[in-house]
């Protein structure tokens, strides 16, 4: 099992902690997190995109340019880029480059955005993302496999003959995975091109989720791709580890309900009306190191999946030094475990000067 941590770098001034004009101190503290992530055990560090005041994360490729540079191991990934608001020669251009300065060890994750700021700051209606994802998509896969390309569609000016410097240095092309949260268009899309899918497995009960993977395996057979061979992430939230299961439940229970009284629940559909009820049907990770091993062995049996996304900023706690505790605690006593029970190919080590030769790229 393979383990990712991201981030959309809120600098939201309702939270807690918040430093008015810290953008710079913020900027730092990702980097200080990625070589932690990368010291800790994490497989890969992903920096999401949006374009709204309370997040910094709107040049992802940049953020993770700089992370390259003081990381050596630990895989580069988008959560999301959102690739229905960009030019997909710039895409193309700029993720290439990431490649070559984190010496492949960039994955695409793309997906249309469901940030309801981030359309309208590029005159974009909200009715055409799903159809500019699709149409860029189809233009990077493209430029990062073909030189010469002649191209033509409804949302950019057409190509003729382009090329586009760098070529990646993977080979074959970085691996692009689909982010999943509740649109099944995402997951025709992957399927379509047989690439990986990331599903959140956020805020919903997993049985949401699980629907979109098992029509996503069912998409692939249809359109010629082995659906046993899908390479699947899942994600879960931080977790919150003790001795004994009461005392993760007792310190989670304060943070659980605040936020489902808050709008942002609201506007995720959050269904749990209990802390039990959110462990026992969504992606809560709160017990003992046994009990949240077998919730993700449990996981990863219906999911069938290779990546576990563990978030590294708190749910439960404000205070990041806790969050990393509880993450330390589980990097030591259930990350070796999954390790041992699920082996998987995905994100292996490479030499520097061998280009990573992975599946579904």
């Amino acid at each position: 099992m393979r383990f990712l941590a991201a981030t959309l770098l809120s600098d939201d001034p309702s939270l807690p902690g918040h430093v008015p004009g810290g953008e710079r101190e913020r900027f730092r503290e990702v980097v200080d997190l990625a070589v932690w992530a990368e010291r800790i055990g994490y497989d890969a560090f992903g920096v999401g995109e949006r374009h709204n005041p309370v997040f910094l994360s709107s040049a992802p490729a940049v953020v993770l340019s700089h992370i390259a540079a003081k990381t050596t191991r630990i895989r580069l990934v988008t959560t999301v880029a959102v690739l229905s608001l960009a030019d997909p020669v710039r895409t193309a251009e700029e993720y290439a480059t990431l490649d070559h300065l984190s010496d492949g060890r960039l994955d695409l994750i793309i997906g249309k955005g469901n940030d309801p700021v981030s359309p309208g700051m590029f005159g974009v209606a909200e009715d055409e993302l799903w159809d500019r994802l699709e149409e860029s998509y189809e233009l990077v896969r493209r430029l990062w496999r073909e030189e010469r390309v002649t191209w033509s569609g409804r949302y950019r000016p057409e190509l003729k003959d382009a090329t586009t410097r760098p070529r990646p240095f993977q080979r074959p092309a970085p691996r692009v995975w689909h982010g999943s949260a509740t649109s099944e268009r995402s997951i025709d899309l992957a399927a379509k091109w047989g690439d990986p899918l990331y599903s959140a497995n956020g805020f919903r009960r997993t049985e949401h989720y699980l629907g979109l993977v098992r029509r996503y395996r069912e998409r692939l057979a249809r359109y010629g791709h082995d659906p046993d061979s899908a390479l699947v992430g899942v994600g879960a939230h931080s977790p919150v580890i003790t001795d004994r299961s009461q005392d993760a439940l007792a310190l989670a229970r304060p943070a659980f309900e605040s936020f489902r009284r808050m709008p942002v629940a609201s506007r995720n559909h959050f269904p749990f009306d209990s802390l039990e009820d959110f462990l026992a049907n969504g992606s809560a990770l709160v017990g003992t190191a046994e009990q949240v091993t077998a919730k993700l062995l449990d996981l990863h049996a219906s999911f069938g999946n290779q990546v576990f996304g563990i978030g590294l900023e708190g749910f439960f706690f404000a205070d990041p030094a806790v969050t990393r505790a509880h993450l330390e605690r589980f990097f030591a006593e259930v990350v070796p475990v999954l390790r041992r029970e699920i082996p998987t190919p995905a994100w292996e080590a490479a030499a520097a000067d061998s280009p990573l030769d992975l599946p579904g790229g």
